[in-house]
């Protein structure tokens, strides 16, 4: 997808630039990667092994575990549903969001694979390790319903000496819940906890291969770091240094996290990522599992997410929790805050009008090109000047093609005295492209576009199934160009640009999300007006009747 976008970028960049320079002007002039694990050390944490076989201490007697059964617990936005045994979380449904996956479309999101729980976890005592998985969890209720401002859960488990208690605190209006918990009969060194977030979440988009190419890891430290699931070799294990705010396990619209951010509270020490399996091609795994330390007291606390990578609500919880879903990629730095800027905008303009994102993207095509009117105006006027003045440079650059210091001087005063800006004519052509740019990762990103219809368009994050918006986007981009050349000295590149930069990019943007070339064809469309008004224009000036 990023290989894509760059592409695009770089073709817009030339078709925004390179007419401006063959039409009117006449001037020519993460982590180190280490061995795997079987402990987890206390100084420096990081999980065990898959295949490691933990040795209990001798506090803890071997017990068959009983069979499992289902916890679950219930608001208007989610189900989950917590096993007693090792109290793992085996089910987390999201009821505002409908699956499109295969063979499970329309029914509400699950987030945790079929037959690999998340929130596994250990517990470290010195050089000993103490599964929890097979520990037989007694529940304090058998299901849950979160009303009203809270609810709790409770599952403790008892073998010998020792026990752990684990109390779960919901809201109903929140994909966030506390976790709060006790170890007693361990000893009085203290341990680490150990949490897995999972090898990756449940895929439940229609388009499973590219919904796994944005699998990856996500850790806040000092900063935001991403590590892609496909970066990660099978069986390599990645060690992240912590402390960590938060740490969790992404697809393309959906996260799973673990936040320790309240106020004196111990941060995750570390983690670590282990690879998986390939399946065959882009869809790896790569289990993250993170460390907690554990006091002598036996106290520890942090808190979940499971649910939507939704913008506004992450970063209402602080601490760049919104981070965990960054636009750009490695274009980020430039592209991520203007791409937040145009999510507000559009979410901002669905609230107030109270209209369908599609008519929401074409109000504000029309408004950024009303707003660059007047720049566009002042840009083809520069453009004007810059022909009329055209034969006085040429003989000023043949008269002075040997004396480069002096061209320079001389061509400086034309400009100012004709009041010419050679490059007068790119700003405005620059000025929408960053917006253009931005929406290339909102609508590969952002949830809120998610599966929603438009006229003929099922979804506005996927391709035009009929691919009758790309076509158009081309149409447009074509009529435009051959506008702006009315007027022109005749140009044999103008010429080919004007036929073949629509094709390409109509062949480059043909399988992206319609939203993005509803958008674009808009811009296109309503640049025509204008364009249009500037060539009877120049025309005028050299004389000619407008066509």
């Amino acid at each position: 997808m990023e290989r894509r976008v760059i592409l695009a970028i770089v073709l817009m960049l030339i078709v925004a630039v390179l007419p401006s320079i063959l039409f009117p002007p006449k001037k020519r002039s993460v982590g180190r990667t280490v061995g795997r694990p079987d402990t987890v050390a206390a100084a420096r944490p990081s999980a065990p092994g898959p295949t490691a076989v933990p040795t209990p201490p001798s506090v803890i007697p071997t017990v068959r575990p009983s069979a499992a059964e289902t916890v679950w617990v219930t608001s208007p936005q989610y189900r989950f549903g917590f096993s007693t045994l090792g109290g793992r979380l085996v089910e987390a449904q999201l009821l505002e969001y409908k699956s499109f996956a295969p063979g499970d479309s329309g029914r509400p999101v699950q987030l945790v694979p079929a037959d690999r729980p998340l929130l596994t976890q250990w517990l470290v005592l010195g050089a000993d390790t103490v599964a929890l998985a097979d520990w037989s969890f007694t529940p304090s209720e058998r299901e849950v319903r979160a009303a009203g401002d809270s609810a709790t859960l409770t599952l403790a488990a008892q073998r010998g000496a020792a026990r752990v208690e684990v109390r779960y605190t919901f809201r109903p209006d929140d994909y966030r819940f506390a976790v709060r918990g006790h170890v007693t009969g361990l000893g009085p060194a203290g341990a680490v906890l150990v949490v897995s977030l999972g090898d990756g979440l449940r895929s439940v988009e229609a388009d499973t291969v590219d919904d796994r190419r944005h699998y990856a890891v996500v850790t806040k430290a000092t900063q935001t770091q991403s590590t892609s699931f496909g970066s990660v070799k099978p069986g390599e294990v990645k060690v992240l240094d912590g402390p960590f705010e938060w740490a969790g396990v992404k697809s393309k619209y959906f996260l799973l996290a673990a936040l320790a951010v309240e106020e004196h509270q111990p941060r995750f020490g570390g983690g670590v990522v282990v690879g998986g399996p390939r399946n065959g091609g882009p869809s790896a795994r790569a289990a993250l599992r993170v460390t907690l330390p554990v006091p002598p007291a036996g106290d520890f606390r942090y808190e979940l997410y499971a649910g939507p990578l939704e913008h506004r609500r992450l970063a209402r919880l602080g601490h760049d929790f919104d981070d965990a879903n960054p636009y750009g990629g490695i274009l980020r730095p430039a592209i991520h805050p203007v791409s937040i800027l145009v999510v507000n905008v559009l979410l901002w303009m669905h609230e107030r009008l109270n209209l369908p994102y599609g008519w929401v993207l074409v109000i504000f095509g029309v408004l950024v090109r009303l707003l660059l009117w007047p720049l566009n105006q002042k840009a083809m006027e520069s453009s004007i000047r810059m022909q009329a003045v055209a034969p006085l440079i040429k003989e000023t650059q043949d008269r002075f093609k040997n004396e480069p210091e002096k061209l320079q001087r001389e061509m400086l005063r034309i400009y100012k005295e004709h009041q010419v800006n050679p490059f007068g004519g790119c700003l405005p052509m620059l000025l929408p492209m960053p917006v253009l740019f931005a929406l290339f990762f909102v609508f590969a990103n952002t949830i809120e576009f998610r599966g929603v219809p438009f006229l003929w368009l099922p979804d506005l994050s996927r391709h035009d199934p009929y691919y009758i918006i790309p076509v158009l986007m081309g149409l447009s981009m074509f009529v435009l160009s051959k506008v702006g050349q009315l007027g022109v000295p005749p140009n044999p590149q103008a010429r080919m640009m004007a036929y073949t930069m629509p094709l390409v990019m109509t062949l480059v943007l043909f399988r992206f999300a319609s939203g993005l070339n509803l958008y674009y064809a808009v811009q296109n469309v309503f640049s025509i007006p204008q364009q249009y008004l500037i060539a009877r224009r120049r025309l005028r000036q050299q004389g000619k009747p407008p066509t």
